[in-house]
């Protein structure tokens, strides 16, 4: 069981890792969708440009890590939500192809208006892609996947609580993109858009404050088991998300943007873990918990080796990537 548990964690850190920094470059494209025409719009379509390309591809790591390691360690839960859910993860995957498609692309144009199209197209997959995800979250977290799979195949993530999975999604990482493109305006020395992007990203904070909070009515009604354990364990890290989304509020209207980076991707990482705790022991919501549903001993033993070293691995490398690719800073109150 301690093992299960292990595996479990660690696949959970994956899920916070994708949130945040794929969140952040999925958020990027609501900015696009609305950056508008003439000079301020192709000028906040160059810091999307700059800030994404570089990375767009490597978050992909983080999702790729979760699936294969939730195939490998509870093939039953795998199988379970993949016959159920097929429909939004098939639209979350075209998103996600759209997207890397259309930002490849919009960048070797030929001609304006194609830049134009094809950055519409990468722009709205951004969008819709977290809202699918959301969904399926919204679907486990609500007891709506069997545990023998072949779940109602529309009413498994059109329902309440999934529609407030996907906005949720969608709504953080819209506000994880504004933080951190304020950041990276702010150190790349745009000040006429770092201070656009600026209050336009503390009016998207307290939307993001409000859904989350807000989410949690539907949530109790029709997700007893989560909202319990939301309401009771859970709760310290409802709290924290709360304190720090406010502390990012705060440094936003103070110019601070590096620091508020910082507690945004803690605001976001405690939501995503009070899910996560909130939903323990279970795997699927009411259906299979993490222990009915891991695979042999043998199996989870060596998955935990492969992913210790591909986390020893990858982070640093990771890290080493946002270094490289991160702007001179030249002043935090631009």
């Amino acid at each position: 069981m301690i093992l299960a548990d292990a595996v479990a964690v660690a696949m959970f850190v994956g899920v916070i890792a994708y949130t945040l920094f794929a969140g952040a470059d999925f958020g990027s494209g609501y900015y696009v969708l609305t950056a508008g025409g003439g000079v301020r719009g192709n000028e906040t379509r160059t810091l999307v440009g700059h800030s994404s390309a570089p990375v767009w591809a490597a978050n992909n790591v983080w999702l790729i890590f979760v699936l294969l390691t939730w195939w490998t360690a509870f093939p039953t839960a795998f199988a379970a939500a993949m016959t159920t859910l097929f429909i939004p993860l098939i639209l979350a995957l075209a998103g996600i192809l759209l997207r890397g498609a259309n930002f490849a692309f919009r960048r070797y144009s030929a001609t304006f208006e194609n830049a134009r199209f094809f950055s519409t197209i990468f722009a709205a997959s951004s969008v819709v892609t977290p809202f699918f995800l959301g969904t399926v979250v919204g679907a486990i977290a609500s007891g709506r996947v069997p545990a023998g799979g072949y779940g109602d195949p529309i009413g498994s993530w059109i329902n309440p609580t999934s529609v407030v999975g996907g906005c949720l999604a969608v709504t953080i990482c819209i506000f994880l993109a504004g933080v951190f493109l304020t950041a990276d305006g702010a150190r790349a020395g745009y000040p006429e858009l770092v201070e656009r992007l600026r209050k336009r990203t503390l009016v998207i904070a307290v939307v993001a404050g409000v859904v989350v909070f807000a989410g949690l009515i539907p949530v109790l009604d029709h997700a007893p088991s989560l909202s319990r354990g939301l309401l009771c364990a859970g709760l310290p890290l409802l709290v924290l998300a709360a304190a720090a989304g406010t502390t990012t509020l705060v440094l936003l209207y103070r110019r601070m943007y590096s620091i508020a980076r910082a507690f945004a991707g803690a605001a976001v990482a405690a939501v995503v873990a009070g899910w996560a705790v909130g939903q323990y022991p279970w795997i699927l919501v009411d259906q299979l918990t993490i222990t009915q549903a891991a695979t042999a001993d043998a199996t989870r033993g060596a998955l935990g080796v492969v992913e210790a070293l591909n986390v020893a691995t990858a982070l640093p490398l990771f890290g080493y990537l946002l270094r490289l690719t991160t702007p001179t800073e030249k002043s935090d109150r631009s």
